[in-house]
């Protein structure tokens, strides 16, 4: 065997994972959102910097302020899943830095003093840590429905501040009826892979 992960668990994770479009009523619970939060926050960053900040939508008030900004195709979906979390980049992540980085400290100045700066590394590793959180639901038993169909600035005002930008928008639950949609194709490693 070439991969150390379990074939099972291969599938779970990947081969058989697959975004859902439908989801049942069971509801998913903070402790379900904290041990995915706990297997996410080990996402290698830059600096260690863990911009990434989840906001979970669970309140039926809360839940109409939403889905008005998603895009119409992901309106009903939105409104129906268990969960809805928002992940944003949080641009003033080099606060946090003295804790998550203490043996250069130094490093929220030099690197992150201006904000486009942290606004472009905020972006990036919040991305990269939202692709491990979507694996993380997956881990957890649980079918993801990431979205970037919404309308960022709208759902900027109506959740989050100036400091936090919205990447994407994740439905998570037990997935329903009809939940996939067949598998598209993916490039083979040829396609992709180069060696120099």
């Amino acid at each position: 065997m070439t991969l150390a992960l379990e074939p099972a668990a291969q599938d779970l994770l990947f081969r058989e994972a697959h975004t859902a479009n439908t989801f049942t009523d069971e509801p998913v619970s903070e402790e379900q959102v904290q041990a995915i939060y706990d297997l996410v926050k080990y996402a290698p960053t830059a600096f260690n910097q863990s911009p990434l900040r989840i906001v979970l939508v669970r309140s039926a008030e809360a839940r109409e302020r939403l889905v008005p900004h998603m895009a119409e195709g992901n309106q009903p979906k939105t409104a129906s899943a268990p969960l809805v979390a928002i992940l944003a980049a949080d641009n003033e992540f080099h606060e946090e830095l003295p804790t998550l980085f203490p043996h250069a400290p130094q490093i929220k100045d030099i690197f992150f003093g201006e904000r486009g700066n942290r606004e472009q590394a905020a972006a990036l590793n919040a991305s990269l840590q939202a692709g491990y959180f979507i694996v993380g639901v997956r881990a957890a038993g649980l079918a993801a429905g990431p979205m970037t169909g919404f309308d960022p600035a709208g759902v900027q005002k109506e959740f989050l501040d100036d400091d936090h930008t919205p990447l994407m928008v994740v439905n998570i639950g037990k997935p329903g009826e009809d939940a996939w949609k067949a598998r598209l194709p993916r490039l083979d490693y040829e396609q992709v892979v180069t060696t120099v």
